[in-house]
């Protein structure tokens, strides 16, 4: 079993913080790019033709700038091509592309059954200073819609520490978010990534972004605030009402195999990682000459494969299971670790319970530091 990731990589508006493999849709050969991504999954699961496919999830760029029909070849192709039945098939949204029930309608025909829609805040100021194209009225229309359609598993996204931002409009757009009670939301620190407008106008001393202290502030607020609304973390940045929790995302996770499809798109099957040329034109002419579309394979050592279990588990609030470690690697943690996790333990940073190593709250504070703690200086023999 694995999951399957694909990647549209268009945009109506370019968003300042944004660092993902995106370009303008107008003049974009979208139909043309459409055909070859379904031509990549088939190219590639004739390779794989007894792996099934448990999780789908489509996301960008913006998967919802598609129209209609293009969504409509799109999913159909998913369910010609993948053995996937009746799993989470999510697929990304932008509000402003939900104002009518058209696109909507298409994604619930074809079996599409968890939407995530990117909000990041409910402040109309915040929305313009970070570079959205929509606003808090969009998101009442937009979840609307999606519900008169028929769709119940929907998550959005919220982001704080962005520039100019108060603790008390942060606190606001969770409350306002909680208020549209939800079954999941993600909240995420904004991160400043190279070839960002964010990123070029931090360099220029023009980005003036909340302390620390308040970010740390913002993050206890969301943690506080989803618990008493039955939202519990299951994740650093995510929170679910139990039974709603992102499967595909688990997936990554747990350090569990998925194909990646499209633009720039990465994949990992077991001990290969391998990654898509970015670029929309690189990305189509291998196709084209039937050739599929890898940049680059990764054989990942085992002491990599070690580390991302280690990273990935602890991201999770179950944290990493002792036995599946061992299952898996044939070594205890202990074997590999014996004097790291004491020492985290010891400064309250994880704690070790039940068989499972997992981040105490301090830890979800300092969680980049501790990972950093789970680095193997010799390679494994």
């Amino acid at each position: 079993m694995a999951g399957a990731y694909l990647h549209i990589p268009f945009c109506e508006h370019i968003c300042y913080y944004c660092d993902f493999n995106k370009v303008f849709i107008e003049g974009q050969p979208v139909d043309d790019y459409v055909a070859m991504l379904l031509k990549e999954m088939r190219m590639v699961m004739a390779e794989h033709p007894e792996e099934k496919i448990q999780t789908v999830y489509v996301g960008g760029g913006t998967p919802s700038t598609l129209t209609p029909t293009q969504l409509a070849t799109l999913c159909q192709g998913i369910h010609d091509i993948l053995h996937f039945d009746q799993g989470e098939f999510t697929f990304e949204a932008n509000p402003n592309d939900l104002l009518t029930t058209e696109k909507l309608q298409v994604l619930h025909d074809y079996g599409v059954n968890r939407l995530s829609i990117g909000v990041q805040s409910f402040n109309d100021d915040v929305l313009r200073r970070i570079g959205r194209i929509h606003r808090a009225k969009d998101v009442y229309t937009a979840i609307a819609n999606a519900r008169q359609v028929g769709f119940d598993n929907i998550s959005i996204d919220l982001i704080f520490r962005l520039p100019d931002q108060s603790r008390d409009d942060f606190l606001t757009s969770l409350q306002k978010a909680l208020a549209l009670d939800l079954p999941h939301y993600s909240t995420y620190s904004l991160i400043l990534e190279r070839k960002t407008i964010f990123y070029n106008l931090m360099r220029q001393g023009k980005l003036r972004l909340p302390t620390q202290d308040v970010e740390a502030d913002m993050y206890q607020d969301a943690i506080d605030l989803m618990e008493a609304h039955g939202r519990h973390q299951y994740e650093i940045s995510n929170f679910a009402k139990d039974g709603y929790q992102c499967e595909h995302n688990l997936l990554y996770w747990r350090n569990d195999k998925y194909f990646g499809f499209g633009a720039g798109a990465f994949g990992y099957l077991g001990r290969d990682r391998y990654h898509n040329y970015g670029p929309i034109k690189q990305y189509l002419t291998p196709l084209h000459a039937d050739h599929l579309p890898v940049l680059e394979h990764h054989l990942v050592p085992q002491s990599e494969q070690i580390e991302e279990e280690m990273f990935l588990g602890l991201r999770t609030m179950q944290g990493v299971s002792e036995a599946r470690f061992y299952d898996r690697y044939h070594m205890t943690v202990d074997a590999i670790y014996g004097e790291t996790v004491p020492e985290l333990v010891s400064q309250r940073l994880v704690v070790r319970q039940d068989g499972y190593i997992r981040l105490t709250n301090k830890g979800k504070f300092l969680g980049n530091e501790v990972f950093q703690r789970f680095l193997i200086d010799e390679p494994l023999v």
